[in-house]
């Protein structure tokens, strides 16, 4: 097998893990399990907690101790354990405490996926920039055929899920041990200063206030991410129980449906370079957040029959929303920032989105939807949620056209885009 099938394999694998589960932990949590909103929040913050501190250490550890593909493997492992114990649990506390050793295990083997893909195109003369690509893509074609299989076996809102991902991720670290090594660069050396290393000396760029006002307002942005993440699959699920959308195909299907954001996510990372040479990164980037807008928007007003145009349209526009935001705020970061902190520059603007703004997502919409958008019953006020959010996202949209000042400059875009 060549080395890009066998690279293609490992990234469809990465996310398929994730995306047996992400999608349709809600229906889980509160179809089958009944546990309160307030505490489904702290599912997803574990995302953000094991952000802020893992894929450093795990840098480190492949940097100079250990093979990254060796620990990729192992991580795997213990993660994919730690996925088939889930189901046991009866006590909403404790799957907590067992989905974030699941996290520290799973979220740092994102950064290394990349590592170990880079590794091994380099030391067999591949062009990087230009055969990286078409391999990642596979991870998002990966994530989106999990969906499909937690929903075609009808295991949206059952244990399944994270029995499904559970086999992956063992089947990944087994089939890891046999890629080509990919060797520690920095064993046997005198190592940076761990404070460098850590890459803390990056939080310098906070001295700058255009710097600091950029991984702000990722920050949440990175929240808003975590808002659709959490409720989109559980809010199209929740049309059943109104008779006349019960047996629909949004109903049925939601995970699906929730599937068009995956596929219109690999459409507009195309659309990029074109966008970023044109109008410049501070209006690609004001572009995802009143994307983000719509999103939240059209939910509110969408539902399985009249309304199904702006459920799906919903669905395209994540991809708008996601990519633009994601890939031209990294593409600032390189830009900006001086070569020496360049790497290090981009674990911190990862850090307030992943990170922080994860947390803040998760715990902050957990509290408000159980305090003022939950009826007696327990159903949640879908409408005024949306609604919700959808200003929350126009509010940070008409901050960030003001208060950011970037001046466009086509030729670094021009570099950038061939």
């Amino acid at each position: 097998m060549s080395i890009k099938n066998r690279l293609i394999i490992m990234n469809f694998l990465q996310f398929f893990i994730w995306g047996a589960w992400l999608i349709t932990i809600a229906n889980y949590w509160f179809g089958t399990k009944g546990w309160s909103p307030t505490e489904f929040g702290a599912v997803f913050s574990t995302l953000g907690i094991s952000s802020l501190f893992m894929p450093a250490l795990t840098g480190i550890i492949a940097d100079r101790w250990m093979n990254a593909e060796k620990l990729f493997g192992l991580l795997h492992l213990l993660g994919g354990l730690a996925l088939f114990y889930l189901p046991q649990i009866e006590d909403p506390s404790t799957f907590i405490t067992v989905i974030l050793i699941a996290m520290i295990f799973y979220m740092p083997t994102i950064a290394l996926t990349n590592t170990v893909s880079y590794s091994i195109l380099n030391n067999n003369n591949f062009d990087v920039v230009k055969d990286f690509p078409p391999i990642r893509v596979w991870g998002t074609i990966g994530f989106i055929i999990a969906m499909w299989v937690t929903n075609l076996t009808g295991s949206k809102a059952s244990a399944n899920q994270f029995y499904i991902a559970g086999t992956a991720a063992m089947m990944l670290a087994l089939y890891s041990f046999t890629l080509p090594q990919c060797k520690p660069l920095n064993k046997g050396k005198k190592g940076a200063p761990l404070f460098e290393t850590l890459g803390l000396n990056a939080f310098k760029l906070f001295k700058s206030y255009k710097m600091a006002l950029f991984f702000i307002f990722s920050m949440f942005l990175g929240a808003a991410l975590q808002l659709t993440n959490m409720y989109g699959d559980r809010f199209l699920d929740d049309f059943k129980r109104i008779p006349e959308y019960a047996d629909s195909f949004v109903i049925t299907y939601s995970t699906i449906i929730m599937s068009i954001s995956q596929i219109s996510e690999t459409l507009f990372i195309l659309a990029i370079p074109f966008f970023l040479k044109r109008f410049g990164i501070k209006n690609v980037m004001l572009i995802s957040m009143f994307a983000w807008v719509l999103r939240f928007g059209l939910f509110a007003y969408g539902d399985p029959a009249g309304g199904l145009w702006m459920i799906i349209l919903s669905m395209i526009v994540y991809g708008m929303a996601f990519d633009f935001f994601n890939i031209s705020g990294s593409l600032f970061v390189e830009t900006e920032t001086d070569p020496s902190i360049r790497a290090s520059a981009q674990g911190l603007f990862m850090m307030m989105t992943n990170g922080f703004g994860a947390i803040l997502g998760s715990w902050a919409s957990g509290i408000i939807i159980a305090k003022y958008f939950t009826e007696a019953n327990g159903e949640f006020m879908w409408k005024d949620i949306w609604n919700t959010f959808a200003l929350y996202a126009l509010v940070i949209a008409i901050l960030f056209a003001f208060m950011f000042k970037h001046k466009h400059e086509p030729e670094k875009m021009k570099e950038i885009s061939h």
